[in-house]
C-alpha cells in the first residue's frame, strides 16, 4: 500500500478539535456526576429490605443494562418527544440518555459494595441505637466506597467513551468534528488516528489508575 501521510492537512482543523475534545469531557464530565446521584439513590434503594421498593430500581437498572446505548439514544430523541410532548434539543437527549445509562451501571456498582460490607456492621449500628439511614451513611457507606473505587473508575472510562455515540444525532463531540474535518478534506485515515490518539491518551491514564487502586486495595486487604 503506497499511501502518503498527510498529517499536516489537520492543523488548520486544531480548533475545531479542541472545541469536539472539549464538549466530550463536557459530557462525561457532567453525565457522570449525574449518574453517579442516580445510581447513589437506584443503589441504595436497590438494596432495600422492602420488596416493592426494591422493584421499580430492578426495573429501571435492568431496562439500561440490557439494552443499547445507541437504540436508547434515538428512542429517547425520537420516539420521547412524541409520547411525551416534549421537545428534546440533540444535546438534552443525550445527557438525559448517558446520565439514565450510566446511572443504571452504578446503581449496580453501588449495590455492590454495600453488599460487599459484612452483615455485622449493620449489627453494629443498630447496637450503637443508629436507624438504618444513619448506619448507611456513617458506617456502611465509607467502607463501601473503599470496595468501589476500581468498578467506578472503570465505568468512568466506559461513559467517556460512550460519549462517542453523540455524534449519531449531530452533537459536536470529538467524533463529530472528526468527520466534519474528514468531509472538508478528505483525509479520514489521519483524521481517525488523530481522534483515535487523543482518545487513547485521555483513557490510558484512567486505566492506568484503576489498576493501580485495585492493586492497592487489595495489598491493603
Amino acid at each position: 500500500m503506497d499511501y502518503a501521510w498527510s498529517f499536516g492537512a489537520l492543523a488548520p482543523y486544531r480548533a475545531l478539535i479542541a472545541r469536539g475534545l472539549g464538549v466530550t469531557m463536557l459530557f462525561t464530565l457532567s453525565t457522570v456526576l449525574a449518574g453517579v446521584a442516580l445510581g447513589l439513590v437506584a443503589g441504595i434503594i436497590r438494596s432495600h429490605r422492602s420488596r416493592w421498593l426494591r422493584l421499580p430500581a430492578i426495573a429501571y437498572i435492568e431496562a439500561f443494562r440490557c439494552t443499547p446505548l445507541l437504540v436508547q439514544l434515538v428512542w429517547i430523541y425520537y420516539a420521547l418527544p412524541v409520547l411525551s410532548g416534549v421537545a428534546l434539543s440533540p444535546i438534552m437527549a443525550c445527557f438525559l440518555t448517558l446520565t439514565l445509562y450510566a446511572g443504571a451501571f452504578y446503581a449496580e456498582v453501588f449495590r455492590g459494595g454495600i453488599e460487599a460490607v459484612g452483615k455485622g456492621q449493620w449489627e453494629a449500628g443498630g447496637a450503637l441505637g443508629m436507624r438504618h439511614a444513619q448506619t448507611l451513611r456513617s458506617i456502611i457507606l465509607p467502607q463501601a466506597v473503599r470496595i468501589m473505587i476500581p468498578s467506578f473508575i472503570n465505568q468512568t472510562v466506559m461513559q467517556l467513551k460512550n460519549t462517542s455515540l453523540v455524534s449519531t444525532i449531530a452533537v459536536a463531540d470529538l467524533l463529530y468534528q472528526g468527520a466534519v474535518i474528514t468531509a472538508a478534506i478528505y483525509r479520514p485515515l489521519e483524521v481517525y488516528t488523530v481522534v483515535a490518539v487523543i482518545y487513547f491518551a485521555v483513557l490510558f491514564p484512567l486505566t492506568v489508575a484503576a489498576q493501580r487502586v485495585e492493586t492497592r486495595l487489595g495489598t491493603h486487604r
